[in-house]
């Protein structure tokens, strides 16, 4: 069986620092340590860090806790977040990517200006939940074209477009084409800047797991079910290769995936470690 591997699957950098850094800390004064929320989205990782001592917790619980180190994951928090934090005179450790972190200087000095914020991305995920945390007036989330389709405002107000740092990044294009068209064509969007914070790593990955799977007869992403970047990736690959599955260690592998596939292809997401992505590729290898 031929079998590709993307040279950009799995842990970014920002991740990998997150992880790294929870590690680093456990056995040390910083204990007991608490990630708010999981570290990354991947429950082989997180279980790891549980069977070590360190707790998953929600905001909810920050003014139960006596003493200890929160680590602020990846995907980063609102300023309500350090404020509760320090509120309760805990200690913390900020992992934040500084991708993310860089938006949130965007959002905060472009609204503090009086722009409304427009942010493409998921409303329910962790990171845009923390940017429009730094919004410092109106703001709005926009998933997908029907979001931008019914977004208006008044074109005396100027709006500043920021993205989800692993939103797909076609996806984000063809957003912003509408609301281009929706400011050129009927004057009603008074644009003021567009900026496009997918990070570089996102985009190279789907670029590469798109290029692959168009190459193969069966494509494999390999990921947490609740990792954004991963399901974006599926997303990608599936329509480039139809015997396309999604799969979260070597246990979900199936002989009926490989039927008539003489060429593999694998890609993983952000939150994916490289030990499970080598585990996927010799199975495939030595099994099917």
């Amino acid at each position: 069986m031929n079998v590709k591997v993307a040279k950009t699957a799995g842990f970014c950098f920002g991740v990998q620092r997150a992880v790294d850094r929870v590690y680093e800390l456990i056995g040390s004064d910083a204990a007991p340590i608490y990630t708010l929320g999981p570290i990354i989205h991947n429950e082989e990782v997180v279980s790891d860090l549980e069977k070590k001592g360190v707790a998953v917790i929600c905001e909810e619980d920050l003014g139960s806790l006596k003493g200890g180190t929160v680590v602020i994951r990846s995907h980063g928090v609102g300023r309500r977040v350090y404020n509760t934090i320090k509120k309760y005179g805990l200690g913390y450790v900020d992992v934040t990517c500084p991708f993310v972190l860089k938006i949130h200087k965007i959002v905060e000095r472009e609204s503090s200006r009086g722009a409304h914020i427009v942010i493409i991305g998921d409303p329910d995920h962790p990171e845009v939940q923390g940017i429009c945390g730094w919004c410092q007036g109106p703001y709005t989330v926009i998933r997908n074209a029907e979001d931008a389709e019914k977004f208006n405002i008044s074109p005396e107000k100027e709006v500043c477009v920021v993205s989800q740092t692993t939103f797909n990044y076609n996806k984000f294009q063809e957003l912003v084409e509408i609301l281009r068209k929706k400011s050129y064509d009927n004057n009603v969007l008074n644009i003021l800047n567009i900026l496009n914070t997918i990070c570089n790593a996102t985009e190279e990955r789907q670029k590469e797991a798109k290029a692959i799977a168009g190459e193969v007869d069966t494509m494999l992403v390999v990921g947490g079910r609740h990792s954004s970047n991963t399901q974006k990736l599926f997303e990608i690959c599936k329509k480039e290769c139809g015997n396309t599955y999604y799969i979260q260690t070597p246990v979900d592998l199936d002989s009926e995936m490989f039927q008539c596939s003489s060429c593999v292809g694998i890609t993983a997401g952000a939150s994916t470690p490289k030990k499970i992505i080598e585990e996927v590729q010799e199975h495939v290898r030595v099994k099917f």
